[in-house]
């Protein structure tokens, strides 16, 4: 079986599930002391998990962080991961949960940094029905800064919080 696989033109080889070893090292390790073989196969995990997987969080700068809370609970249909005080009990990390997304949201503001609420902010959130989506959104009080419209890419519209952020919402 081996002989049968060996010419062709392998990338990654799966050792165990989740984890794939560039085809180039294997045959490498072929060559090597199994002392050089460890180092080789160390080197390919570390570059595998070193790498970015995704976006964990995204921060919403925002001036009153209950007034937000309740707006991206009730409007959004979002859910609370965190609520909870820290450094002192001075400031206060709101993290919230998008259903059926792996991202989420923290509603935080860092000392210093005011100047980011409000206006545009580099954040699209994706939805099946960018129409449906906006009909339901103004049905619930969100103000739209734009009406849904057809792209090339996909279809978009934007929504206001109460803090004045703007954001995308699209769907292919």
């Amino acid at each position: 079986m081996s002989d049968e696989i060996a010419h062709e033109a392998v990338k990654n080889v799966v050792i165990k599930p989740g984890h794939a070893v560039p085809a180039s090292n294997i045959a490498v390790l072929n060559t090597l002391q199994n002392s050089d073989a460890r180092v080789i196969l160390r080197i390919a995990r570390l570059e595998e998990t070193a790498m970015i997987r995704g976006i964990d969080i995204v921060t919403i700068p925002v001036r009153n962080q209950d007034t937000a809370l309740k707006f991206y609970t009730e409007k959004l249909g979002f859910k609370v991961a965190t609520n909870q005080y820290f450094g002192e009990g001075k400031q206060r990390w709101i993290e919230l949960l998008i259903p059926g997304a792996e991202s989420r949201l923290a509603l935080f503001t860092p000392e210093g940094f005011e100047n980011r609420i409000g206006g545009f902010q580099p954040v699209t959130f994706r939805c099946d029905d960018v129409y449906a989506t906006a009909e339901g959104l103004k049905s619930r009080g969100v103000k739209l800064a734009s009406e849904p419209k057809k792209e090339v890419w996909g279809t978009m519209a934007k929504f206001r919080d109460p803090d004045g952020n703007e954001f995308v919402f699209s769907s292919k």
